[in-house]
């Protein structure tokens, strides 16, 4: 509102990326307020500039209630579209390569391509990944592979070899704790990232450190079968997950690892922020005035000494 007194100043950038946040903070809406936000970001999209369009589709690509008008407008796929193949009634992760474009990129989408990740972003996509089910899990994934953002930088290929042989070593000893250690060691996650990518049942953040390490096909999956007797015996499972990995690009781990890391930086900083709005006001400690000795004018009689007869 205070922008849109100014003279010569748009505000439709700022607007489109505020409307888009708040609703992507919400897992669920109704009817009129997904029309409203179709509306209103409709008149947007076509009206910014395409760095702040690129932002907004990689908000989006991530979220998997984008109403299908945007979604459309935006060249995103929603969840109606994707296809799953069914294996004994559990879903299977299914991906299918987008089409390339002929034309080469432009430079905004190559701007755009190299959008780093903000660590509250990283935080809002690593509890949105977390808390979806396996088919939204699949759709953020397949989102994620064109999404306009920066992903980590590949492991350093001899530590991912020796990471990947200790890791299969201790996932054939069901040794769990050793396994993530290594993990956050090779990976660089914090042991509460770690813990909590081992930990998951349903498998899609392992997959996605694993392809990060870029871990063999079929190794993978004797770390499923092994790691976690109880989960790897379920047939389902292993294939539903083999499938998925086999699908899945290094691309996307690396945006993943990078929201994990990110989530941690995010979560550092809410630990030590000011609790109020002043506090950094009021750190300053005010400046109090020293007592001394009055200033000896020019011309004045020296004060009178007491003391000692020396």
């Amino acid at each position: 509102m205070a922008l849109s007194h100014r003279e010569g100043v748009d505000i439709r950038p700022t607007l489109l990326r505020v409307l888009t946040d708040l609703y992507v903070q919400s897992a669920s809406h109704t009817r009129e307020e997904e029309q409203q936000f179709v509306e209103l970001t409709s008149r947007l999209i076509d009206e910014v500039d395409d760095a702040t369009r690129a932002v907004v589709r990689a908000r989006l690509s991530i979220y998997p209630h984008t109403p299908p008008a945007i979604a459309m407008r935006l060249a995103l796929r929603t969840s109606a579209e994707q296809r799953v193949p069914q294996a004994a009634k559990i879903d299977v992760a299914s991906f299918e390569p987008p089409a390339r474009s002929a034309r080469p990129p432009t430079d905004a989408e190559q701007r755009a391509a190299s959008l780093q990740m903000q660590p509250e972003d990283a935080a809002q996509l690593n509890e949105m990944f977390f808390a979806a089910s396996t088919r939204e899990r699949t759709l953020i994934l397949h989102n994620l592979a064109e999404a306009p953002l920066r992903p980590a930088a590949r492991i350093y290929a001899p530590r991912a070899a020796r990471a990947i042989e200790t890791l299969h070593m201790a996932a054939y000893a069901s040794d769990a704790e050793n396994f993530t250690r290594e993990l956050g060691d090779a990976l660089i996650l914090s042991t509460n990232t770690a813990e909590r990518v081992v930990a998951d049942s349903s498998g899609e953040p392992l997959a996605c450190a694993m392809k990060a390490l870029d871990m063999p096909g079929p190794v993978f999956e004797q770390v499923l079968m092994f790691l976690d007797p109880e989960l790897g015996a379920s047939v389902d499972r292993v294939y539903r997950l083999s499938r998925l990995y086999d699908r899945l690009g290094e691309r996307t781990a690396l945006i993943m690892l990078a929201a994990w890391r990110g989530a941690t930086v995010a979560t550092a900083r809410a630990k030590y922020r000011s609790a109020l709005y002043d506090d950094e006001r009021h750190r300053a400690r005010a400046a109090t005035p020293q007592s001394g000795r009055p200033a000896v004018q020019p011309g004045s009689a020296m004060p009178t000494r007491t003391g000692t007869d020396r």
